[in-house]
């Protein structure tokens, strides 16, 4: 995909998100293509209402060919998908990517993980992935076996 298709992409994907964005989720830093920020609010009623938390996407040419780096940032949320570095287990991210989903599909699947947890606990391997993850959690060979929370 060339250059210009990935910045159309991400810009129309930018103005969408900035004009109408999906409750409780906000732009907050996208001076580049290679980069953004976005904070996301816990749903009411759930175990994570009245959190913020921060979302780091970074994009690489590829994109949307290939799924964004995402992790999160500053408070990271305990939850048994979310390791203590901020990365993320879920399939969509990885092997389950698709050029038609986008940053606001991806805000909204992770909401929706936060939401339909049940305790606020870290994944049985936290302490170890942590020591021994790369920095970017595309480098993990992922295991997706658990969708109850």
């Amino acid at each position: 995909m060339s250059s210009t298709l990935f910045s159309k992409r991400l810009s129309k994907e930018l103005i969408d998100l900035k004009i109408n964005p999906p409750a409780g989720i906000e732009v907050v830093e996208s001076d580049t293509f290679k980069s953004w920020k976005l904070s996301l609010d816990g749903v009411e009623g759930t175990l994570y209402a009245g959190e913020r938390f921060t979302l780091d996407f970074r994009f690489t040419p590829n994109y949307p060919m290939e799924s964004p780096e995402v992790v999160f940032i500053g408070n990271i949320p305990i939850h048994p998908h979310i390791y203590g570095n901020g990365h993320i287990c879920l399939n969509v991210l990885y092997n389950q990517w698709s050029p038609v989903l986008s940053v606001r599909s991806v805000c909204l699947s992770i909401q929706s993980m936060l939401s339909s947890c049940t305790t606020k606990e870290p994944p049985p391997d936290n302490n170890h992935y942590v020591k021994t993850a790369k920095a970017s959690p595309k480098q993990t060979q992922w295991s997706f076996h658990d969708d109850s929370v």
